[in-house]
């Protein structure tokens, strides 16, 4: 996986952002089940902000970031 970027600007867009289709349309991207995105990355994440996005979501779940994220959001 490419190194992804954690710069604030990309972490704000990444808690105000929202799954645009499918079954969890409208959830928040940080809330999205594990198993979900892990399904996703086996598929290929988009080559858009949005597949950047939820590989950043899953690499968060994944090494248990989620709170440090919780300040924030």
């Amino acid at each position: 996986m490419a190194e992804l970027q954690l710069d604030p600007e990309a972490l704000q867009d990444l808690i105000d952002a929202r799954m645009p289709f499918g079954k969890y349309q409208g959830l928040a991207l940080l809330d999205l089940p594990e198993p979900y995105l892990v399904w996703f990355s086996r598929q290929g994440f988009p080559s858009s902000k949005l597949g950047r996005q939820l590989a950043l979501t899953l690499e968060i779940k994944i090494n248990g970031l989620e709170r440090m994220l919780k300040p924030l959001r």
